[in-house]
Parts: C-alpha cells; sequence; structure tokens
C-alpha cells in the first residue's frame, strides 16, 4: 500500500488538521469533526448543513462557506458521521431561521440525520431534511434502499444555499433543494478500484481491459461490466442513460466529475464528447463544470450530472460562492 499517510486510524483527523491550517475562514473542530464557516451563525439566514463519510473529498467540507453550506460533518471513510456530530454542527450556524439538512441517499447517513434531527429539534432547532437520489445506475445497492445520492449533491448545496445566502425562508430553501434534485441525475464509471487506508488493498476486482459502468462512490457495483471503451462510447452510454431517464424540456447545468484519479486532461477530452452528445440531442447547455468534486478516493473513473434548470436556479446557480473548492462572484 503506497498513501501519503500516517496510518489508517488517524487519517481524518489529520486531513482536518490540514483543513485547518490552509482554510482559516473556516473554523474546524478536529475533536467532535465538524467544519462550520468561521462567520456562523449569520444572522437572517438558513443554515445548510450536510456531511458523509470521508473519502469524497472536497465533498463536503471543501463546499462550506458563503454562498454553499454552513457546516459539514466529516464521518471516517466511507462511514457515516454520527449524530452528535450533527446535532453539534446544527448548533453552531443555527440563527434562529432554521437548518436544513442535506442527506445522500445511503443507509448510514439516512439513519444518523434522522437521529439528529430528532434531537436538535429537541434543542429548538427548526429543522427540514433533502435527501439526494439522483444516480439512476441501480435502483438498490448494497448501501441503500432507492437510488444512490451522487454528483446532484454539489447541484442542491450550491442552488440551495445561495437562496439562503440571499436569505430565503426555510419552506423556501427546502422547496428548491428539493426541486433541484428531482431534475438532477448522476451516471458513474470506474476505470479501476479505489483502496481505502484500512483494508490496504482494492475494494473490488476489476480485470485489466474492463470497467464497471454505473458505479457506486463507495465501490458499490454498477449497472454492468464491459470491455474497456473510449471516451467517445463512455459519453454516448452515459449520456443516453440519463436523457432516457430525464426528459429534458430546458436547459441544463453539466457536471463532469473525477472519481479521484483521472486527470484533467482526461475529464477535458470527455466534457468535449459529453457535450458532442448533449448537442446530438438537442439540449441546451447553460453551464459546465469539469473537475474533481465528489470523488471516491483513489479510484479512476469520471461520472456524469445533467440537471434541467429554469432562470431561477440559473441565478442562483451564478450567485456568487466562497469555499475552498468553489468559488465566483466574489
Amino acid at each position: 500500500m503506497r498513501m501519503l499517510i500516517n496510518v489508517p486510524e488517524t487519517v481524518v483527523p489529520d486531513a482536518l488538521r490540514g483543513i485547518a491550517a490552509a482554510h482559516p475562514e473556516l473554523t474546524v473542530d478536529v475533536e467532535n469533526r465538524v467544519i462550520v464557516r468561521r462567520d456562523a451563525p449569520v444572522a437572517g439566514q438558513v443554515a445548510l448543513v450536510s456531511g458523509g463519510g470521508s473519502g469524497h473529498e472536497p465533498l463536503h467540507g471543501g463546499f462550506v462557506g458563503p454562498g454553499m453550506l454552513a457546516a459539514a460533518c466529516p464521518g471516517e471513510v466511507f462511514t457515516s458521521p454520527v449524530p452528535d456530530q450533527m446535532v453539534r454542527a446544527a448548533a453552531a450556524v443555527d440563527s434562529g431561521e432554521g437548518v436544513l439538512f442535506v442527506v445522500k441517499n445511503y443507509t448510514g447517513d439516512v439513519l444518523n440525520f434522522d437521529m439528529a434531527a430528532e434531537l436538535a429539534e429537541d434543542e429548538g432547532v427548526q429543522l427540514a431534511k433533502v435527501l439526494v437520489d439522483d444516480d439512476i445506475a441501480v435502483t438498490d445497492s448494497l448501501y441503500t434502499a432507492g437510488r444512490r445520492g451522487t454528483g446532484a449533491t454539489l447541484f442542491v448545496e450550491k442552488i440551495a444555499g445561495a437562496a439562503a445566502e440571499e436569505g430565503a425562508p426555510l419552506e423556501r430553501v427546502e422547496s428548491i433543494a428539493r426541486r433541484v434534485n428531482d431534475n438532477a441525475r448522476s451516471f458513474g464509471v470506474a476505470l479501476s478500484a479505489c483502496t481505502t487506508p484500512a483494508k490496504g488493498s482494492p475494494t473490488f476486482d476489476l480485470p485489466p481491459g474492463e470497467l464497471e459502468l454505473g458505479i457506486g462512490i463507495h465501490g458499490e457495483p454498477g449497472r454492468e461490466r464491459r470491455a474497456m471503451m473510449t471516451s467517445r462510447e463512455i459519453a454516448d452510454f452515459t449520456v443516453h442513460a440519463l436523457l432516457d431517464d430525464l426528459p429534458t424540456s430546458g436547459p441544463v447545468i453539466v457536471l463532469v466529475n473525477g472519481m479521484g484519479a483521472t486527470p484533467l486532461l482526461e475529464l477535458y477530452g470527455f466534457n468535449a464528447e459529453v457535450q458532442r452528445v448533449l448537442a446530438e440531442r438537442r439540449v441546451a447547455v447553460a453551464r459546465t463544470l469539469v473537475g474533481n468534486y465528489v470523488t471516491s478516493l483513489d479510484m479512476a473513473g469520471c461520472s456524469v450530472t445533467i440537471c434541467q434548470i429554469d432562470e431561477e436556479l440559473l441565478r442562483l446557480w451564478d450567485a456568487p460562492v466562497q469555499t475552498p473548492a468553489l468559488r465566483w462572484g466574489r
């Protein structure tokens, strides 16, 4: 195992100390594993809180800051954070306007965020939850009942976060977050397995010369395994699958996301093929984001997320954001 770590047991706290050193605009509680924007709570604003297993960076800690999340709770690698983390985060960011939990649809995340919501409400926090379930590859998986939450999490956190930044009430922020999720779909492809620090070996067996279509962000198996395909062939398969599941009548935002070990040179080349297929299907592209945003440790591969948008959602997408991993307009 070749990893830039000390020991597997300290991977997460070591990373949190590094985040604190690199981003003084954040308050990082290493012991309790909560990342909060330093100016929280912000008067008059709904606060967005999310979290999940570590290993998907920059999701979620990299999206904490003005215009996006107020706090994030990192769990162990590929493991849900615990309710105490979420309750602590909600208390730290609640200005009295309410807190929205953004939850990816994985069983551990759902159960722990539900428990945290009950505890936070007992402490007087007005709370709402939105479940992200955008992955079309499989209906149920090793980690979920229903569709998995993947790349659309970024769209939900950015667009709903912008609404919160503008002072929208909790019910409105929640409604916008649900609308984004309902209009977003994702599909992922693995060219290699990932290796967790605790296991020290690949999480699944993917023979040379093969790829996995419909992979999950924890290495869960997808729809099928095939011989290696070209970038053009992968784009054809992926985008057609997305559009068959989400017939579009308006423009879309596109995320071409790396799974952690795919160079930007390859991602940009793949994006060219994605844009080609969308043009062939007469789908207007309003905005495109390319890079590593919702990753799976050192997995080689990519995912594509599309979100059908209207004028309001596009305006909120374009609104200023200032986080470690996403920033524009400031």
